[in-house]
């Protein structure tokens, strides 16, 4: 979770919704505190679902290099 806090910050500079109320010429303690979003959460643990899944799989046996010229091999006939 990110923070950013502006200590000292002129009330005049506030957004109006934020200035109602604030006498302008004060001076205000801002704090912003960054949410995370469901999306970026739930992809978080797509990932984490995907990276078990790939861990269970069962390995290939295949040897890649052979696949690979048996693939070549087929465009030399």
């Amino acid at each position: 979770m990110n923070k950013v806090i502006r200590e000292h910050y002129p009330a005049s500079k506030l957004p109006d919704d934020l200035r109602e109320g604030v006498n302008p010429g004060s001076t205000v303690t801002v704090t912003v505190t960054v949410e995370e979003s469901n999306g970026s959460e739930s992809r978080r643990r797509s990932l984490v679902e995907l990276l078990e899944t790939a861990r269970r799989a069962p390995p290939i046996d295949d040897d890649p290099a052979a696949r690979i010229r048996e693939l070549r091999d087929e465009w030399d006939d």
